[in-house]
């Protein structure tokens, strides 16, 4: 059999780094994202070091520019025959100063940006050669922390402050991979969300003044179960908490919220199901 093709955003540090490795011992060919140059590199090295056979290609873009995300995903469906997995990981965090509201490259509250408009757009991009690889999944790193949308101020112009963003972002990603597991169902492409552990050790939960609770394999495993378990080959458009199916925030399930979400999210991304 062909090894599983798997690609990993924000694969340069945390958890996703950590989902590399893992990946490379059990022979998967790694598609490694990043946005610094020196940074990618150094993990597909590092990577290569503690897995000499493992096969290691990188992809470099700012999530936070969509131009970018469009553009990766076009490379990626030109260069690789073949796509199993596709884990949407790269995150911005609360950040170190809340009160100050950050912006995309288009405009976009930055962590609606970073964290639910370019893992969708990605998902659009890549969505044929998803469909071609099938079966295939999709796994989105989302959050145990989620706030409810305000659609009359999805970009938090009033009253900004990080964690909310963050929060109201993840539970954004998680409306989205309902709506698009609702979609896909039929085509060999599943698409499931997941809050990985509990404040693990990461940079973005340093920087925002939280103190570590769990390391990163704690997130690893339950996110490398939904890639890797058979049983779960079929499992689509659900929520896990770490390795239990559970229930998001009430929001998520309201068709009318979930309806007006991905009617903007297709707005602001350009993508759609007619695009796909």
């Amino acid at each position: 059999m062909n090894p599983r093709v798997t690609l990993i955003t924000g694969a340069t540090q945390g958890l996703g780094r950590g989902i590399a490795f893992d990946l490379a011992t059990r022979g998967d060919t790694l598609l490694l994202h990043g946005r610094d140059a020196g940074r990618l590199e150094a993990v597909a090295a590092d990577v290569r070091e503690a897995a000499p056979d493992a096969t290691v290609r990188t992809y470099l873009a700012d999530l936070s520019d969509l131009d970018q995300v469009r553009a990766m995903a076009d490379r990626i469906r030109d260069a690789e025959p073949r796509l199993d997995t596709l884990v949407n990981n790269a995150v911005a965090g609360a950040g170190a100063d809340p009160l100050r509201r950050e912006v995309s490259a288009q405009g976009h509250e930055l962590r609606f940006a970073v964290n639910h408009l370019a893992p969708y757009a990605l998902i659009r991009g890549l969505l044929p050669l998803l469909k071609a690889s099938a079966p295939a999944r999709v796994v989105n790193v989302a959050s145990m922390g989620q706030e409810r949308i305000d659609f009359d101020d999805v970009m938090l112009e009033r009253d900004y402050e990080g964690l909310r963003a963050y929060c109201r972002s993840k539970l954004a990603l998680i409306m989205a991979t309902f709506a698009l597991g609702a979609e896909l169902e039929g085509t060999g492409v599943t698409v499931n969300a997941l809050h990985p552990a509990h404040l693990m050790d990461t940079e973005g939960v340093r920087a925002y003044g939280f103190t570590p609770v769990t390391g990163i394999d704690e997130g690893v495993r339950p996110t490398v179960r939904l890639i890797t378990d058979p049983e779960l080959a079929s499992t689509t458009g659900r929520y896990f908490d770490r390795f239990t199916d559970a229930r998001a925030h009430e929001q998520a399930y309201d068709e009318e919220a979930r309806r007006r979400l991905m009617a903007l999210t297709d707005e602001l991304t350009g993508y759609g199901p007619a695009a796909s």
